[in-house]
């Protein structure tokens, strides 16, 4: 048998392709499919199984697109009910694959329909789980997605406790396990960077596999300190349960070469959101009045999910040179379809046609020193709630970026404020926001706290976030 990781940073999110004897299933797709199926025609293989180990909330899988594509079924686990075709396993059946067995264990708790997939290889022994939202390598999923007017997340939080407890633990500890997601994702509150692990060393490590942990306990530790999920969640889950445009088609709608006089009337009379994913240093230097900044080079996908309300948000781009394809793609990912084309010639293109440019001012840690001894500044903090309590600059106003549309009447347009998050992505993400609301008294702190640290300022003692 042959298992591979498939791993997409921006979204910490794990694909997983598994071969035997021909027969192929895939776990957890993303939208671009692909790359699944030349994967499978080099092998000479065959996709049998699409398995998804729950209705996504952070990203759009690509399970329809995929099932269209090559005939495979769509597997989810008991109770899933969608608007297309699929097969709704039961708890313990066992689907055949080549010569090994991956049987369905049914774990409610981040969401109702969850399953865990154990492979079993030929020989009859448990090889691997992928285990979806349930395990993740240092954490649990969170069990706050699937609220209804008659469960609570404590109800799923103990249904997470007993499946953990009566489906994963009893496994033997050289299972591997190969989870949904690491480090970045926000489906729990503190996963590891590495994406595959033993189940014995979680069984040591993990603060939720505790032998000794009561039920009580359990829901008390998992729910502490669950930031509220990102608004798209809800989006992408119904996306994932309905049907989605084919990716296809989102491509070509969206992948298109506009001049500027056409860039420019689809953002004024198409209320087009004027999205630039070009290098935060590029956007400072110039870029078009009212644009929006989340640059591909960061964790792009999840921002802009976090960020941009409306899903079905008309967007016209500002990309780097051979970028368009790339950043249509990786919107989708998080189901923003309406992409209606990228300025052809860039910036460039948009000087030379004689039209208006603005700039962000950013300034150096140090320079940004020198001024504070100077004066009084008012200095805004927009990294997560975590990442201020854990230290900070001591008279520094804290605005986290995810909240920053809810919370914008905290900002006075009257004030000069210097803005910085950990290491400069942020912080220009949300000057931009914010310039484009009307707010001009910015200055953007190039390194962002990261720099700060360096310098003279006062900051507040350090706590481990672990502690908060």
């Amino acid at each position: 048998m042959k298992i591979e990781q498939l791993y997409t940073g921006c979204l910490a999110q794990g694909a997983y392709y598994i071969e035997s004897e021909g027969e192929v299933a895939i776990i957890d797709p993303l939208r671009e499919v692909q790359q699944y199926v030349d994967k499978a025609k080099a092998n000479n293989a065959k996709i049998k199984y699409i398995l998804e180990t729950h209705f996504h909330a952070d990203f759009v899988s690509g399970h329809v697109d995929l099932a269209k594509e090559t005939g495979a079924t769509i597997v989810f686990g008991p109770g899933a009910t969608t608007q297309y075709d699929i097969h709704s396993a039961k708890d313990g059946e066992e689907l055949k694959l080549g010569n090994v067995t991956l049987k369905v264990l049914h774990t409610p708790g981040h969401t109702l329909e969850s399953a865990t997939y154990l492979l079993i290889d030929k020989n009859g022994k448990d090889h691997a789980i992928f285990s979806g939202d349930t395990l993740f390598l240092g954490d649990v999923g969170r069990p706050d997605l699937a609220i209804k007017s008659d469960l609570t997340k404590e109800d799923l939080a103990g249904m997470l406790f007993d499946s953990l407890r009566n489906k994963i633990m009893p496994l033997a500890d050289d299972v591997i396990v190969y989870p949904a997601h690491g480090a970045g994702s926000a489906c729990g509150k503190n996963l590891s960077k590495e994406t595959s692990g033993l189940l014995g060393e979680q069984k040591k490590t993990n603060y939720a596999l505790r032998a000794d942990m009561s039920k009580e306990e359990f829901v008390k530790e998992v729910l502490d300190g669950i930031p509220p999920p990102p608004q798209y969640f809800a989006k992408n889950a119904m996306m994932n349960k309905m049907g989605y445009d084919t990716f296809d088609t989102v491509l070509k709608t969206g992948n298109v070469p506009l001049n500027p006089e056409e860039f420019e009337a689809l953002a004024n009379h198409e209320s087009a959101l004027v999205l630039d994913v070009r290098p935060q240093s590029d956007f400072i230097k110039g870029h078009i009045p009212n644009s929006i900044f989340i640059g591909l080079n960061g964790s792009f996908a999840p921002w802009v999910g976090a960020l941009i309300t409306d899903i079905k948000q008309p967007i016209v781009l500002v990309v780097p040179e051979g970028k368009s394809e790339e950043a249509v793609t990786r919107l989708s990912r998080v189901g923003y379809d309406n992409t209606l084309g990228f300025l052809e010639g860039g910036l460039e293109a948009w000087k030379k046609a004689g039209k208006d440019i603005e700039t962000l001012e950013s300034i150096s840690a140090e320079e940004f020193a020198n001024r504070a001894k100077q004066d009084n500044l008012n200095v805004l903090d927009v990294r997560k709630d975590g990442e201020y309590l854990s230290s900070h600059l001591e008279d520094a106003q804290h605005l986290s970026l995810d909240f920053i549309n809810e919370k914008m009447d905290d900002v006075s347009k009257d004030k000069t404020y210097y803005v910085h998050c950990a290491g400069g992505y942020r912080s220009v993400i949300a000057a931009s926001i914010l310039k484009a609301r009307g707010y001009d008294k910015l200055i953007d702190i190039a390194g962002g706290f990261g720099a700060i640290k360096n310098t003279d300022l006062k900051t507040t003692d350090f706590v481990c976030p672990s502690t908060l």
